[in-house]
């Protein structure tokens, strides 16, 4: 299944899922199912776990694709609105207490929408564990082709920025990189301060 994302992003995701070992991860916005057969394919290496998709609509033959995939029985889909109460509380009733849970938001990249994910998505990150608002490159492209005239400030950074503010449990952390033979110290990512971890 395809994956929309920077490859440097998706290896330095998986370290991180490897590092938490997570009972649960849950990822709004779906597209191709691609990352969330990924994400499967980790868990299952790890030897425990389970992915849930959440996306306002997935589309049939994408669908079908990941149900007939050989990893789909670590896989949920739901299909709504990420902000809706019947998603919110279909979550609640799969998610178990006292699990390792990572989010990942990867939906609608609108300020607003990113920072209501951040506030209603956050509930279910366990101690120690992240959520990771994905897509914050979205300020530093501003005037390239398919890009909006407010992305300076309609972005998940600026989501971030205010959620930090208002929620003093999670802060910035960024991943280690385990191995770095190179000079460049910082990530070459699509997801600048993406990686928000709550204090244990």
């Amino acid at each position: 299944r395809p994956i929309i994302q920077l490859p440097e992003d998706i290896i330095r995701i998986q370290e991180l899922i490897y590092q938490i070992k997570p009972d649960f991860i849950i990822e709004t916005g779906v597209a191709h199912g691609g990352s969330l057969v990924f994400y499967s394919s980790l868990l299952n290496s790890i030897g425990k776990g389970e992915v849930i998709g959440v996306d306002i609509e997935i589309r049939e033959h994408n669908k079908k694709a990941i149900e007939n995939h050989e990893l789909s029985k670590f896989i949920t889909l739901i299909e709504g609105h990420s902000l809706s109460n019947e998603v919110i509380e279909k979550l609640k009733k799969l998610l178990t207490k006292n699990k390792k849970i990572i989010v990942l938001l990867d939906s609608n990249h609108s300020k607003d929408h990113v920072l209501k994910e951040l506030h209603l998505y956050s509930q279910f990150v366990s101690k120690g564990s992240y959520i990771i608002a994905c897509d914050g490159i979205m300020k530093e492209v501003k005037g390239a082709p398919r890009t909006s005239d407010d992305w300076d400030w309609n972005n998940p950074l600026s989501a971030i920025d205010d959620f930090l503010h208002e929620n003093k449990e999670f802060y910035i952390c960024e991943p280690n990189q385990p191995f770095n033979e190179g000079s460049i110290k910082e990530r070459v990512t699509y997801w600048p301060n993406a990686y928000l971890r709550k204090k244990c």
